[in-house]
Protein backbone atom coordinates (compact mmCIF):
# COMPACT_ATOMS: atom_id res chain seq x y z
CA UNK A 1 0.00 0.00 0.00
CA UNK A 2 1.07 3.61 -0.50
CA UNK A 3 0.84 6.68 1.75
CA UNK A 4 0.78 10.04 -0.04
CA UNK A 5 -0.19 13.39 1.43
CA UNK A 6 -1.53 14.72 -1.87
CA UNK A 7 -4.12 11.98 -2.22
CA UNK A 8 -2.34 9.94 -4.90
CA UNK A 9 -1.99 6.92 -2.64
CA UNK A 10 -4.14 4.49 -0.69
CA UNK A 11 -3.88 6.62 2.48
CA UNK A 12 -2.92 10.19 3.33
CA UNK A 13 -1.42 9.37 6.76
CA UNK A 14 1.00 6.69 7.90
CA UNK A 15 -1.14 5.81 10.92
CA UNK A 16 -4.22 5.13 8.82
CA UNK A 17 -2.20 2.69 6.72
CA UNK A 18 -0.96 0.90 9.83
CA UNK A 19 -4.52 0.77 11.20
CA UNK A 20 -5.64 -1.04 8.04
CA UNK A 21 -3.32 -4.00 8.69
CA UNK A 22 -5.31 -6.92 10.18
CA UNK A 23 -4.57 -7.71 13.82
CA UNK A 24 -2.25 -10.65 14.46
CA UNK A 25 -1.39 -10.94 10.77
CA UNK A 26 1.26 -13.45 9.72
CA UNK A 27 2.09 -11.95 6.31
CA UNK A 28 4.42 -9.04 5.62
CA UNK A 29 2.72 -5.77 4.74
CA UNK A 30 4.81 -3.15 2.93
CA UNK A 31 3.70 0.44 3.48
CA UNK A 32 5.42 2.73 0.99
CA UNK A 33 5.58 6.29 2.34
CA UNK A 34 6.00 8.85 -0.42
CA UNK A 35 8.23 11.92 0.05
CA UNK A 36 6.92 14.58 2.40
CA UNK A 37 6.90 15.79 5.99
CA UNK A 38 4.21 13.93 7.91
CA UNK A 39 3.07 15.80 11.03
CA UNK A 40 1.66 12.94 13.04
CA UNK A 41 2.41 10.52 15.85
CA UNK A 42 2.90 7.04 14.45
CA UNK A 43 2.33 3.89 16.50
CA UNK A 44 2.64 0.22 15.57
CA UNK A 45 0.69 -1.70 18.25
CA UNK A 46 1.81 -5.07 19.56
CA UNK A 47 -0.87 -6.98 17.59
CA UNK A 48 0.40 -5.74 14.20
CA UNK A 49 3.68 -7.55 13.48
CA UNK A 50 5.29 -8.04 10.06
CA UNK A 51 5.07 -4.44 8.89
CA UNK A 52 7.62 -2.75 6.67
CA UNK A 53 7.63 1.06 6.47
CA UNK A 54 9.58 2.16 3.42
CA UNK A 55 10.31 5.82 2.70
CA UNK A 56 12.29 7.56 -0.03
CA UNK A 57 15.28 8.70 2.03
CA UNK A 58 16.12 10.38 5.33
CA UNK A 59 15.79 13.88 3.89
CA UNK A 60 12.75 13.14 1.74
CA UNK A 61 10.39 11.18 4.02
CA UNK A 62 10.11 12.65 7.51
CA UNK A 63 7.75 12.13 10.43
CA UNK A 64 7.72 15.15 12.74
CA UNK A 65 6.02 15.73 16.08
CA UNK A 66 6.42 18.20 18.94
CA UNK A 67 5.66 16.75 22.37
CA UNK A 68 7.77 16.06 25.47
CA UNK A 69 8.04 13.09 27.83
CA UNK A 70 8.73 9.42 27.26
CA UNK A 71 5.08 8.59 26.65
CA UNK A 72 4.81 10.80 23.56
CA UNK A 73 7.35 9.65 20.96
CA UNK A 74 7.01 10.69 17.35
CA UNK A 75 7.24 7.02 16.37
CA UNK A 76 6.64 4.01 18.60
CA UNK A 77 6.64 0.30 17.83
CA UNK A 78 5.45 -2.45 20.15
CA UNK A 79 5.26 -5.30 17.62
CA UNK A 80 7.77 -7.97 16.66
CA UNK A 81 9.16 -8.32 13.13
CA UNK A 82 9.28 -4.72 11.95
CA UNK A 83 11.38 -3.10 9.20
CA UNK A 84 11.81 0.66 8.79
CA UNK A 85 13.70 1.76 5.68
CA UNK A 86 14.83 5.21 4.47
CA UNK A 87 12.82 7.51 6.76
CA UNK A 88 13.50 10.07 9.49
CA UNK A 89 11.77 10.68 12.81
CA UNK A 90 12.03 14.06 14.51
CA UNK A 91 10.85 15.48 17.82
CA UNK A 92 11.10 19.26 17.58
CA UNK A 93 10.13 20.04 21.19
CA UNK A 94 13.67 21.18 22.03
CA UNK A 95 14.75 21.94 18.49
CA UNK A 96 17.00 24.84 17.45
CA UNK A 97 14.17 27.40 17.38
CA UNK A 98 12.32 26.11 20.44
CA UNK A 99 11.85 28.19 23.58
CA UNK A 100 10.58 25.22 25.59
CA UNK A 101 12.47 24.16 28.75
CA UNK A 102 14.67 21.14 28.05
CA UNK A 103 12.84 17.88 28.71
CA UNK A 104 12.83 14.29 27.48
CA UNK A 105 11.34 14.39 23.97
CA UNK A 106 11.52 11.07 22.14
CA UNK A 107 11.79 10.84 18.37
CA UNK A 108 11.35 7.05 18.33
CA UNK A 109 10.73 4.21 20.76
CA UNK A 110 11.00 0.48 20.03
CA UNK A 111 9.62 -2.08 22.48
CA UNK A 112 9.27 -5.08 20.18
CA UNK A 113 11.65 -7.87 19.22
CA UNK A 114 13.33 -8.37 15.82
CA UNK A 115 13.28 -4.80 14.50
CA UNK A 116 15.54 -3.57 11.70
CA UNK A 117 16.23 0.07 10.78
CA UNK A 118 18.03 0.74 7.50
CA UNK A 119 19.29 4.19 6.50
CA UNK A 120 16.94 5.92 8.94
CA UNK A 121 17.37 9.20 10.83
CA UNK A 122 16.47 10.14 14.41
CA UNK A 123 16.60 13.73 15.62
CA UNK A 124 16.04 15.20 19.08
CA UNK A 125 17.96 16.71 22.00
CA UNK A 126 17.22 14.72 25.15
CA UNK A 127 16.24 11.04 24.94
CA UNK A 128 16.09 10.98 21.14
CA UNK A 129 15.86 7.21 20.71
CA UNK A 130 14.30 4.95 23.33
CA UNK A 131 15.78 1.53 22.62
CA UNK A 132 13.44 0.01 25.17
CA UNK A 133 13.48 -3.80 24.79
CA UNK A 134 14.11 -6.52 22.25
CA UNK A 135 16.72 -7.35 19.63
CA UNK A 136 17.34 -4.58 17.14
CA UNK A 137 19.71 -3.86 14.27
CA UNK A 138 20.55 -0.40 12.94
CA UNK A 139 22.45 -0.23 9.67
CA UNK A 140 23.72 3.04 8.16
CA UNK A 141 21.48 5.19 10.36
CA UNK A 142 21.89 8.73 11.71
CA UNK A 143 21.12 9.61 15.34
CA UNK A 144 21.57 13.03 16.92
CA UNK A 145 21.01 14.48 20.38
CA UNK A 146 22.73 15.85 23.48
CA UNK A 147 21.55 14.06 26.65
CA UNK A 148 21.08 10.28 26.95
CA UNK A 149 20.02 10.33 23.34
CA UNK A 150 20.31 6.55 22.93
CA UNK A 151 18.81 4.91 26.01
CA UNK A 152 16.91 1.85 27.21
CA UNK A 153 17.39 -1.90 27.63
CA UNK A 154 17.57 -3.08 24.03
CA UNK A 155 19.90 -5.79 22.77
CA UNK A 156 21.16 -3.85 19.80
CA UNK A 157 23.90 -3.50 17.22
CA UNK A 158 24.39 -0.08 15.65
CA UNK A 159 26.59 -0.65 12.60
CA UNK A 160 28.02 1.94 10.20
CA UNK A 161 25.94 4.63 11.89
CA UNK A 162 26.60 8.35 12.29
CA UNK A 163 26.19 9.52 15.89
CA UNK A 164 26.13 13.32 16.16
CA UNK A 165 26.40 15.08 19.51
CA UNK A 166 24.55 18.42 19.65
CA UNK A 167 26.61 20.02 22.41
CA UNK A 168 25.59 23.47 21.26
CA UNK A 169 22.08 22.75 22.59
CA UNK A 170 23.35 22.57 26.20
CA UNK A 171 24.49 25.38 28.53
CA UNK A 172 28.20 26.24 28.26
CA UNK A 173 30.43 23.99 30.37
CA UNK A 174 27.91 21.15 30.56
CA UNK A 175 28.92 17.84 28.97
CA UNK A 176 26.30 15.52 27.56
CA UNK A 177 25.88 11.75 27.32
CA UNK A 178 25.44 9.60 24.23
CA UNK A 179 24.07 6.48 25.95
CA UNK A 180 22.12 5.53 29.06
CA UNK A 181 21.74 1.77 28.91
CA UNK A 182 19.46 0.11 31.49
CA UNK A 183 20.62 -3.49 31.94
CA UNK A 184 19.66 -4.31 35.53
CA UNK A 185 21.35 -7.68 36.19
CA UNK A 186 24.36 -9.64 34.90
CA UNK A 187 22.03 -12.37 33.62
CA UNK A 188 20.31 -10.04 31.15
CA UNK A 189 21.48 -10.37 27.54
CA UNK A 190 20.84 -6.73 26.64
CA UNK A 191 23.44 -4.15 25.70
CA UNK A 192 24.34 -1.56 23.07
CA UNK A 193 27.12 -2.34 20.59
CA UNK A 194 28.36 0.43 18.30
CA UNK A 195 30.31 -1.08 15.42
CA UNK A 196 32.19 0.93 12.78
CA UNK A 197 30.32 4.10 13.72
CA UNK A 198 31.32 7.76 13.40
CA UNK A 199 31.07 9.77 16.64
CA UNK A 200 31.25 13.52 16.11
CA UNK A 201 29.68 16.88 16.96
CA UNK A 202 30.40 20.04 18.92
CA UNK A 203 31.86 20.50 22.41
CA UNK A 204 32.30 17.51 24.75
CA UNK A 205 30.27 14.43 25.59
CA UNK A 206 30.66 11.27 27.62
CA UNK A 207 30.14 8.02 25.76
CA UNK A 208 27.63 6.97 28.38
CA UNK A 209 26.32 6.86 31.90
CA UNK A 210 24.42 4.01 33.57
CA UNK A 211 20.65 4.06 33.80
CA UNK A 212 20.67 0.77 35.73
CA UNK A 213 23.30 -1.06 37.82
CA UNK A 214 24.68 -3.39 35.11
CA UNK A 215 24.61 -1.05 32.12
CA UNK A 216 26.48 -2.53 29.11
CA UNK A 217 27.85 -0.55 26.14
CA UNK A 218 30.68 -1.33 23.73
CA UNK A 219 32.19 0.97 21.09
CA UNK A 220 34.11 -1.15 18.57
CA UNK A 221 36.23 0.08 15.66
CA UNK A 222 34.53 3.50 15.77
CA UNK A 223 35.90 6.84 14.68
CA UNK A 224 36.02 9.24 17.64
CA UNK A 225 36.38 12.95 17.01
CA UNK A 226 37.64 15.27 19.75
CA UNK A 227 34.02 15.49 20.93
CA UNK A 228 34.59 12.48 23.26
CA UNK A 229 35.40 13.50 26.85
CA UNK A 230 38.88 12.30 27.97
CA UNK A 231 37.30 10.32 30.82
CA UNK A 232 35.04 8.54 28.36
CA UNK A 233 32.39 7.42 30.84
CA UNK A 234 30.47 8.82 33.83
CA UNK A 235 29.27 6.78 36.85
CA UNK A 236 26.28 9.11 37.49
CA UNK A 237 24.33 7.64 40.43
CA UNK A 238 26.41 4.44 40.57
CA UNK A 239 29.41 5.86 42.40
CA UNK A 240 30.80 2.98 44.48
CA UNK A 241 29.15 0.41 42.16
CA UNK A 242 31.32 0.99 39.12
CA UNK A 243 32.59 -2.61 39.23
CA UNK A 244 29.14 -3.72 38.01
CA UNK A 245 29.23 -1.58 34.86
CA UNK A 246 30.23 -2.98 31.47
CA UNK A 247 31.47 0.09 29.61
CA UNK A 248 34.08 -0.86 27.02
CA UNK A 249 36.06 0.42 24.04
CA UNK A 250 37.98 -1.69 21.56
CA UNK A 251 40.13 -0.68 18.58
CA UNK A 252 38.60 2.76 18.13
CA UNK A 253 40.56 5.50 16.39
CA UNK A 254 40.66 9.25 15.93
CA UNK A 255 41.54 12.14 18.26
CA UNK A 256 38.91 11.14 20.83
CA UNK A 257 40.05 7.52 21.08
CA UNK A 258 43.04 8.20 23.36
CA UNK A 259 42.29 6.04 26.40
CA UNK A 260 45.12 7.30 28.65
CA UNK A 261 42.72 9.42 30.74
CA UNK A 262 39.76 7.07 30.74
CA UNK A 263 38.09 6.15 34.03
CA UNK A 264 39.95 3.31 35.74
CA UNK A 265 36.83 1.19 35.97
CA UNK A 266 36.28 0.99 32.20
CA UNK A 267 36.13 -2.71 31.24
CA UNK A 268 38.99 -4.20 29.28
CA UNK A 269 37.45 -7.02 27.26
CA UNK A 270 39.27 -10.12 26.07
CA UNK A 271 39.11 -10.87 22.32
CA UNK A 272 36.63 -13.74 22.79
CA UNK A 273 34.12 -11.46 24.54
CA UNK A 274 34.55 -8.81 21.86
CA UNK A 275 33.78 -11.37 19.15
CA UNK A 276 30.71 -12.54 21.07
CA UNK A 277 29.31 -9.01 21.34
CA UNK A 278 30.18 -7.74 17.87
CA UNK A 279 29.18 -10.77 15.80
CA UNK A 280 25.64 -10.84 14.41
CA UNK A 281 24.85 -13.81 16.65
CA UNK A 282 24.54 -11.31 19.52
CA UNK A 283 21.16 -10.29 18.08
CA UNK A 284 20.54 -12.95 15.43
CA UNK A 285 21.03 -16.37 17.02
CA UNK A 286 17.74 -17.62 15.55
CA UNK A 287 18.40 -16.20 12.07
CA UNK A 288 15.57 -13.64 11.99
CA UNK A 289 17.59 -11.21 9.87
CA UNK A 290 17.94 -13.82 7.11
CA UNK A 291 14.15 -14.30 7.06
CA UNK A 292 13.40 -10.66 6.19
CA UNK A 293 11.32 -10.28 3.00
CA UNK A 294 13.93 -7.97 1.44
CA UNK A 295 17.54 -9.11 1.25
CA UNK A 296 19.68 -6.35 2.72
CA UNK A 297 22.75 -8.52 3.28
Amino acid sequence: MTVDQSGRGDFSTIQSAINSVPPNNELWYCINVNPGTYSEKVKIPSDKPFIMLKGFGQTKTKVVWNEPYLQAPTFSSFADNIIVDSMSFVNTYNGPNSKNPRAPAVAAMVNGDKTFFFQCGFSGVQDTFFDANGRHYFKECYIEGAVDFIFGNGQTIYEDCSIRYLGEMLPPGLAGFITAQSRSSPSESSGFVFKNCNIYGKRTTYLGRPWRDFSRVLFYNCKFSEVVHPNGWHPWRRVGKEQNLYFSEYRNYGPGADSSKRVKWMRKLDPQTVVKLTSMSFINSDGWLQSLPVKYF
